[in-house]
């Protein structure tokens, strides 16, 4: 039986409206692809298997990034990790590739999966043209998967976007989630969205995250305590996760700067904490926001442009700041909720958040 996604319960984050898909796809021209890898079982086979694995892509939009480049910032919360591409996007303040989520020891694999991508589309890269610059993000699938193995290959990621779509997303233990935790039970992949008052412009804000992070017992969910009266099976003999790490993509269609970007991206972690969440120190929790009001062309047809820009900034961000905040805290809540138990390597097993125990305790509160 699919699980649900939290608001299948009647449950919600906050007063914003979200979007059609309550996705990151709501926002206009957002796309999302993942390929999921699950073989063998049994005793672990550096290098072999078992395979608990994938990747998942957001595109900024269908057409040539290396081309038409989006806005975009990156935010480090903690930054015990180990992505690719950041340092230009942060100097450059704009997204020239499709942005692809993977494990820790895959990141170098998947980043030149991007770059043959963009060298098929664009062969003047780094001859007639400028560089091009991946970017990746990543968290650790160690526990049940043979992460040594670097099972996701350049053409998983070009499938991957071939085959991304708009519309719903699939959550839980799929792509780059396939393997992860979050909270010492099954996480993977989550997505919610916001639209602002039409008084603050209307826009949309997406977020999806990548959830691999957290202790049981700190688990809260719409402010109760959940992991102070729910145990995952097993949990005593399994490595409490302080190492774990989130990976959390922004996308909206407001005018933003890159400095602007960075702003809202800073309250990422207002959403992180009330799941229950403190960043630990071996934690990596990272931002990648980009907005797609504005496609830069490159090369420029001319020396200066006109572009639309927030006119009464405080007035837009304040509301985007909640959008924002809320999202993220649901899109976790979603990627718990829609996690199914999976059993990897050595046979450890992560299991699915007791959705039903979940419900009762909230009951209980009202």
């Amino acid at each position: 039986m699919t699980r649900k996604r939290l608001r299948d319960y009647g449950l919600s984050v906050g007063d914003l409206p979200t979007g059609p898909h309550n996705t990151i796809t709501d926002v206009a021209g957002v796309r999302v692809g993942q390929t999921t890898l699950i073989s063998g079982e049994g005793p672990l086979t550096p290098g072999e298997g078992p395979v608990r694995t994938g990747v998942t892509v957001i595109l900024p939009h269908g057409d040539n990034l290396y081309q038409q480049k989006t806005r975009a910032t990156v935010h480090t919360i903690n930054g015990f990790g180990k992505p690719c591409g950041f340092e230009e996007v942060r100097e450059l303040g704009v997204i020239e590739s499709p942005i692809a989520l993977t494990n820790t020891l895959n990141v170098w694999r998947v980043a030149d999966g991007l770059t043959s991508y963009a060298l098929r589309q664009n062969p003047q890269i780094a001859i007639d043209g400028p560089s091009f610059n991946a970017v990746v993000g990543e968290t650790n699938d160690s526990y049940l998967n043979d992460i040594q193995g670097r099972h996701v290959q350049p053409e998983h990621v070009w499938l991957a976007i071939e085959t991304a779509a708009s519309g719903p997303v699939a959550e839980g233990a799929v792509g780059a989630g396939t393997g992860t935790t979050c909270f010492q039970w099954k996480g993977g992949i989550g997505t919610s969205s916001r639209i602002v008052p039409k008084k603050a412009g209307g826009f949309t804000l997406g977020v999806l995250v990548q959830t691999n992070f957290g202790r049981a017992a700190d688990l809260r969910i719409l402010g109760a305590p959940i992991g102070k009266k729910l145990t995952p099976p097993n949990s005593a003999q399994s490595p409490i996760p302080d190492a774990g790490s989130i990976m959390i993509v922004l996308a909206t269609d407001a005018p933003l700067t890159s400095r602007q970007l960075g702003r809202v991206s800073v309250r990422v972690a207002a959403g992180l904490a009330r799941t229950g969440s403190v960043y630990n120190h071996g934690s990596g929790d990272f931002v990648i926001a980009f907005s797609t009001a504005e496609l830069i062309q490159s090369p420029a047809p001319a020396l200066t442009t006109t572009r639309p820009v927030l006119a009464n900034e405080g007035k837009v961000l304040s509301w985007l700041f909640t959008a924002v905040a809320d999202a993220v805290e649901e899109a976790i809540y979603n990627s718990l909720f829609r996690a199914e138990t999976v059993t990897g390597r050595d046979g450890n097993t992560r299991h699915a958040l007791p959705v039903d125990r979940v419900l009762e305790i909230l009951k209980g509160r009202h």
